[in-house]
């Protein structure tokens, strides 16, 4: 069975950071591209970033280039958003989600976790 669990999403003020995790079963993590989508109210969900399963290669949004980095632990079957300098605009739930190769449309994800909200406000 996959799974991909997220965490570490809430409250931050405008300009801080923010550390997401997606821990997935090792099947997956080992043979499928990484990826996180955001959603907000009323919006299509969106590509954030994607991380390669081999090659180590990462894409990002141009929207979050420079800000938002993201990584993965082999060892730990976890990949992670790290988010910076955020903005107001970046308020969305945030999913990872796992693809056999590395891909900006959400229709090439078949495994998705649950989501974490992210809410960026003062």
């Amino acid at each position: 069975q996959v799974q991909l669990v997220e965490s570490g999403g809430g409250l931050v003020q405008p300009g801080g950071p923010l550390r997401l995790s997606c821990a997935a079963s090792r099947r997956t993590f080992s043979t499928h591209a990484m990826g996180w989508f955001r959603q907000a109210p009323e919006k299509e969900r969106e590509f954030v970033a994607v991380h390669t399963w081999s090659g180590g290669n990462t894409y990002y949004a141009d929207s979050v280039k420079g800000r938002f980095t993201i990584s993965r632990d082999n060892a730990k079957n976890t990949v992670y958003l790290q988010m910076n300098s955020l903005k107001p605009e970046d308020t969305a739930v945030y999913y990872c989600a796992a693809s056999p190769s590395a891909n900006y449309s959400p229709r090439a994800y078949h495994y998705w976790g649950q989501g974490t909200q992210v809410t960026v406000s003062s």
